[in-house]
């Protein structure tokens, strides 16, 4: 449940009003990073990512920090169990915000806190994957759902030597498979050729608003 809470934190919204703008009513109306960069200016962007992966990451370290503070012994298995556990949590509540009537985000920069949290190596591959594809396409949503379609052969690939390979591939299949369903109008526009480029409507002026997206990276 605090896993929830944590994730569901709306990092976008706080940044927004403190640069007195409401990032619900916008550019695309959503408070993720993506609206941040392009109606706040790119600093403010990358800290709401940042802040994003953040509340990813310290929900999935949190059982071991408490393991640690309470001088318990937990065994691995558990521990990656209750890290999973949490850290999907988080997701789940960035995805459907309790503090925003159950909307959110789409859940990407938590989920890379999350599992570079639990399993850095493929994570960062990943994310270099989509730092590309960004760069390529100039498109965020390109480099979104790029990086989920491609992260669990790279958890099953560079983890063919750990006990727990196939339980953290399917984990990480099924948080990109919900990831990707997030980003169903992204893809309806892609395919429509009117997916706007990352950049447009940048600045401190709130972008012209634009069909609502329902949700964040």
């Amino acid at each position: 449940m605090s896993g929830f809470l944590l994730g569901g934190l709306p990092s976008g919204l706080w940044i927004g009003r403190a640069r007195g703008v409401d990032l619900r009513t916008a550019g695309s109306r959503n408070i993720g990073a993506t609206n941040a960069y392009r109606v706040l200016g790119a600093r403010w962007g990358i800290l709401v990512f940042v802040l994003d992966a953040a509340k990813g990451f310290l929900a999935a370290r949190a059982p071991l920090l408490i393991a640690r503070i309470d001088g318990m012994a937990v065994s691995s298995d558990a521990l990656l169990t209750a890290a999973l556990c949490a850290g999907v949590a988080a997701i789940v509540g960035h995805m459907f915000s309790p503090w925003l009537g159950f909307r959110g985000g789409r859940g990407v920069a938590t989920s890379l806190g999350v599992f570079l949290a639990i399993i850095p190596v493929p994570t960062l591959l990943v994310f270099g994957l989509w730092t590309l594809l960004v760069l390529l396409s100039r498109r965020v949503s390109v480099g979104s759902i790029g990086a989920a379609l491609a992260y669990p052969a790279l958890v099953f690939f560079f983890l063919r030597h750990d006990p727990h390979r196939v339980l953290l591939a399917s984990i990480g299949g099924a948080v990109s498979l919900l990831v990707i369903l997030r980003h169903k109008a992204n893809i309806e526009r892609l395919l429509a050729g009117t997916e706007p480029p990352l950049g447009r409507g940048g600045g401190a002026r709130p972008a012209r608003p634009e069909p609502r997206a329902g949700g964040t990276p």
